[in-house]
């Protein structure tokens, strides 16, 4: 009976019995193991536990989609709520991809997609993975409901908080932090507008925010707050002159744009393309102007043709 009812794939075995699969399993000796079960219990997967003794591992078995599966091998035995989470990262990743279930990344954009009816849906796009994977985990456990999302959600993966927000059906993560109490809702919408600003008149590049570029003005409506940061001023702006002379050579604190691009041996290429988003005269000798008074001021140093933060 060694291989009976075993179909053997390029990395798996299936388990199969008639025209069903009962189920997928990686190794050859659980799969002759889980085989020997069904076959124990009369082919009926309710039977089965989700915890069984083989040797000495325990085997985690959950029923998912109507087949059975092998989530963890472990010497200890797994409490209910562990097992529920193995479960829950299971369904986000059944196939061990890079970044699971209805992840797909263009460029620097993590985008969540999904096929519902023959049609494709976008619910977001993130800067980073970790925001889309949070996003999406709330998705799958919610049927895929935009309206699941509150203002503070708790993500129990990383036990950390994350602002949300929906704009046109889309999800959008406005922050993270570590406790609740941290959170200032106005300062975390004028930090995301700012955010939006500076992408839309070329300060910085958040990719991801390339959809709300002309909803800034909508969006103070919804958060009841004014654009706000800390460096820039984007009040009076005409878009039909031009940005870099309104906003970054006329204002000091270009000063400190320059030296957030500095960390440790940063080229003056990297410098200028963390800076650049439109060509203008001079720009290069406007960097090495500010790059000067940042080394009077003992901010930065110079080594050969990098520049560092001082004690960086």
């Amino acid at each position: 009976m060694d291989r009976k009812y075993l179909r053997e794939n390029k990395n798996s075995f299936n388990i199969v019995k008639g025209s069903k699969i009962y189920a997928k399993i990686a190794e050859y000796d659980d799969a002759i193991f889980i085989r020997d079960l069904l076959i124990q219990y009369d082919w009926n997967l309710d039977r089965i536990a989700s915890i069984v003794k083989k040797e000495d591992d325990y085997l985690v078995l959950a029923i998912i989609d109507e087949k059975l599966h092998l989530l963890k091998k472990s010497k200890t035995q797994l409490n209910p709520h562990e097992i529920t989470n193995l479960i829950k990262k299971f369904k986000r990743n059944p196939n061990n991809s890079a970044y699971g279930l209805n992840i797909t990344k263009v460029f620097d954009t993590f985008v969540i997609k999904k096929q519902i009816a023959g049609d494709e849906y976008i619910f977001g796009y993130y800067d980073n993975l970790e925001d889309a994977q949070f996003v999406r985990n709330i998705l799958l456990d919610n049927n895929w409901n935009i309206n699941s999302f509150r203002e503070i959600e708790f993500d129990d993966e990383t036990f950390t908080y994350r602002v949300t927000t929906v704009i046109d059906d889309n999800v959008y993560v406005l922050g993270n932090f570590k406790t609740k109490n941290e959170i200032d809702i106005k300062n975390v919408h004028e930090e995301f507008l700012a955010k939006i600003s500076k992408h839309k008149y070329g300060l910085a590049s958040y990719p991801h925010l390339d959809f709300l570029k002309n909803k800034i003005y909508e969006l103070e409506d919804k958060f009841q707050v004014k654009t706000k940061d800390d460096n820039w001023s984007f009040d009076n702006v005409n878009e039909n002159e031009s940005i870099l002379d309104q906003v970054i050579f006329n204002l000091t604190p270009f000063q400190q744009a320059v030296l957030d691009v500095i960390d440790k041996d940063t080229s003056f290429n990297q410098i200028k393309k963390s800076l650049i988003r439109y060509n203008s005269k001079n720009f290069d000798k406007k960097i090495l102007k500010n790059l000067e008074s940042l080394i009077e001021l003992n901010l930065i140093e110079k080594t050969d043709d990098n520049y560092s933060k001082i004690n960086s």
